[in-house]
């Protein structure tokens, strides 16, 4: 076999931003379960500040990254077969978010269609509803606790509709963007992609408005119950994956500034764009199962 026919295949340096990344999550674990048990009883401590600290480290993390990748692709160290190698790692990433939501999903379906009719004596259960919840009568949202903590549900019209609107234009001029790369048409890129942007900015603090809307005038934070818990999760897991989302944009978008990216070499915007679309997807089945039904 002649050696013409062996293709090139970058093999990077030792890098520290792996163990940077574990070391930021480990933080964001930590502080995310101290802060909420700490919220839950009321105590002040050190949670919020470990989170903080974990929220930073990540973000000094996917910077020094982002940067070492750019780096390699524009000093052309990358081949196809790398190329093949990266598509293959960015779909199981994708695969494994779509398990990670899976699991809170599946959490929302047992206690709502299993622990909550189980509660209410169904399924030959009657003692469970005596000895743990007498009178309890099965009803979703569950808006009262066992300790008669009290709440309101999240209706879906106003921000939820409004957001599920802008995620879902989000989605179709992220599209465009993108065909307008496989064009080479640079201005319509730019043009797309700034919206993208503003409209991912734009869900992210009307969240913020209809969590501090939840909090002041529903009452629904993360002590109301087991409803509570799971709006939260489930919004606010999404939530940080839409910044996650718009961070890879914006660095996208100045990469187009500088001319980088063409129908060949075009990876990181693509992997960025089937990153976004996940998100606009998983949005639109969290609407669906936490807000409507």
């Amino acid at each position: 076999m002649s050696e013409q026919q062996y293709e090139k295949y970058y093999v990077p340096e030792q890098s520290v931003w792996p163990i940077v990344g574990a070391v930021a999550l480990f933080l964001i674990a930590v502080g995310a379960g101290n802060f909420v048990v700490e919220s839950t009883k009321g105590k002040e401590g050190y949670g919020g500040w470990i989170l903080t600290a974990g929220l930073v480290v990540l973000l000094v993390m996917l910077i020094g990254w982002f940067r070492d990748q750019i780096e390699e692709s524009m000093a052309g160290k990358y081949s196809a077969q790398l190329g093949r190698s990266y598509r293959q790692g960015m779909s199981w990433f994708i695969f494994s978010e779509i398990m990670f939501f899976a699991a809170f999903f599946g959490a929302l379906f047992y206690t709502r269609m299993i622990a909550v009719p189980w509660l209410a004596g169904e399924s030959n259960n009657a003692m469970t509803n005596e000895v743990l919840w007498p009178g309890f009568e099965a009803m979703w949202p569950l808006t009262q606790t066992p300790g008669g903590t009290t709440t309101q549900a999240m209706g879906w019209m106003g921000l939820p509709l409004v957001n599920t609107a802008i995620l879902l234009i989000s989605s179709v001029t992220a599209h465009f963007a993108h065909v307008a790369l496989e064009e080479g048409k640079r201005a319509r890129l730019k043009l797309f992609l700034g919206i993208t942007i503003v409209l991912g900015l734009i869900f992210l603090f009307l969240q913020v408005e209809e969590y501090v809307h939840a909090y002041r005038d529903l009452g629904l934070m993360l002590t109301s119950g087991v409803y509570g818990n799971t709006f939260f999760m489930l919004t606010g897991f999404h939530g940080l994956h839409v910044t996650l989302g718009t961070l890879m944009l914006i660095i996208m978008f100045f990469r187009v500034l500088k001319g980088h990216f063409d129908k060949e070499n075009q990876f990181a915007f693509q992997a960025t764009s089937w990153y976004w679309h996940f998100v606009d997807v998983v949005w639109v089945i969290l609407f669906v199962f936490v807000y409507i039904i």
